[in-house]
């Protein structure tokens, strides 16, 4: 029987795979590619998606053959292998990008008559198109966005791994996972990140299991680096390793009565990832180019000491530097400290916010391209739904309130260990004296802050007063 090929995207899962489930549904054997295409080219994301891929291999060989690979195209890839094998139609789960967006227009122009094509929207709670404001246009503000995406009530129920279907390799040749070389050689930088996570949809189960732990608490906790109090779902979903309805269920029926206002917190992020997702389809240059245009005459600095200082978590401020030495070196960083380091390269640094989105884009397991730019442009006060831009974090405050014993410091700025909790968010202030008792010497151990907050809150909102005064 000629098959139907399932095309995996950034949808590597068999449970509540709407679109896995329209493939069986045909009746057909299923002929299960993958095809490397460059979309997802960060060092951390190409070592996830190594051990993403090999899961989702072993659990599809469990029904018969496990996946094909193949690089290139897909809109070149994908109908050779319909001409190879006779496949009767296409399925695939939609992604939102705009380049991947082109991938499918391509695609389904070169099987125009030569096969079924079917894409199924299967990654969001609320197609981007389905929510929009009374006069048609697309929302800019989260708060009004999430009203409106969350009125139809909650996401459908997850629909079960299908209980039978037969994958076949319908006589092509594969090519092999190690053979993408998705994973680092030398160095082999990737320890951290293997001691931290475990990618495919086991491993995901095991995260969500442990959201569902913390969900009640979530509310009071999420700004705590210090603290176990966020999800860590954010790769997982990502990758399609868990669906947003798994999610949403699973946290709501877990979470007893009293914690459901935790929960609610937790689950509003699935709207937020949503939102970000939503202004990339609808305003595509959000990676590159401010949505807020007099922001395109910002006098950013190019000053790549600034950035390397940045990126190597040694500018002098412990808050900054833990989140930055974190994301080296497990792939993760905590959201408040995200906001954080990311005011501190825009703000404190006058560093361009593409180029902090282009680290994260790199080294985050996460590193999703819409959330990525939301979120830059948020912080830089940029885009559609930004914070004002004389909203500044003052990293010693933000380090104060958030990690207020200085565990989080102290676990990834070891020089720090032994400095009193009155010390440890601004080490400069301690005595010499009190610097060798805890063996640390600020700027000889330890840098010495690159540069002073106080000034530079104050040249970042001349700057913003200058490009205002321009565009006035």
């Amino acid at each position: 029987m000629t098959p139907v090929i399932f095309w995996f995207r950034r949808n590597l899962r068999l449970h509540d795979n709407l679109a896995l489930r329209a493939a069986v549904d045909a009746g057909r054997p299923i002929l299960p590619i993958y095809v490397s295409d460059a979309l997802d080219a960060g060092g951390a994301s190409r070592w996830w998606l190594h051990y993403s891929l090999s899961a989702l291999d072993a659990a599809l060989r469990d029904h018969g053959a496990g996946l094909a690979i193949r690089s290139g195209r897909p809109e070149d890839v994908l109908p050779r292998i319909v001409d190879e094998t006779g496949a009767t139609a296409v399925f695939f789960s939609r992604r939102y990008e705009p380049d991947a967006r082109a991938q499918e227009r391509a695609l389904e122009k070169a099987l125009d008559d030569r096969c079924d094509v079917h894409g199924v929207d299967d990654s969001l709670i609320r197609h981007p198109k389905s929510v929009m404001t009374q006069s048609g246009t697309p929302y800019k503000v989260f708060t009004p966005f999430w009203k409106a995406a969350s009125r139809p009530g909650e996401p459908e129920e997850p629909a079960p791994k299908p209980s039978d279907f037969e994958t076949t390799a319908a006589g092509l040749e594969s090519g092999d996972i190690d053979a993408l070389e998705l994973l680092p050689t030398r160095p082999d930088w990737a320890g951290g990140l293997r001691e931290t996570w475990t990618p495919g949809e086991d491993g995901a189960f095991e995260r969500l299991e442990d959201a569902c732990s913390i969900a009640a608490d979530y509310a009071e906790q999420r700004d705590r680096p210090d603290l176990e109090g966020t999800s860590r779902l954010s790769p997982h979903l990502h990758f399609g390793e868990l669906s947003p309805r798994q999610v949403w269920h699973d946290i709501r029926s877990a979470t007893p009565a009293s914690g459901q206002q935790g929960a609610a917190a937790l689950l509003r992020q699935l709207y937020w990832r949503d939102f970000s997702t939503y202004l990339l389809y609808h305003f595509p240059r959000l990676p590159n180019e401010p949505l807020r245009e007099e922001f395109a005459q910002f006098p950013w600095t190019d000053d790549a000491d600034s950035l390397k200082a940045w990126q190597q978590g040694c500018t002098g401020y412990p808050i900054v530097d833990a989140g930055m030495r974190q994301l080296w070196a497990t792939g993760w960083m905590h959201n408040r400290v995200r906001m954080i380091v990311a005011s501190f390269l825009v703000k404190d640094l006058l560093v361009p916010w593409q180029a902090g989105a282009d680290w994260f884009l790199d080294t985050l397991v996460d590193a999703d391209l819409a959330n990525n730019s939301a979120s830059w442009q948020w912080v830089a006060g940029c885009g559609t739904d930004a914070a004002p831009y004389f909203r500044i974090f003052n990293p010693v405050l933000q380090g104060k309130k958030f990690d207020p014993m200085g565990d989080y410091v102290r676990r990834w700025v070891p020089e720090l260990e032994r400095l009193p909790a009155k010390f440890i968010q601004e080490p400069w202030k301690a005595e010499i004296d009190e610097q060798k008792a805890a063996n640390v010497v600020i700027g000889e151990d330890y840098p010495a802050p690159v540069v002073d907050h106080g000034e530079a809150r104050d040249l970042a909102l001349q700057s913003y007063r200058a490009i205002r005064k321009q565009n006035a």
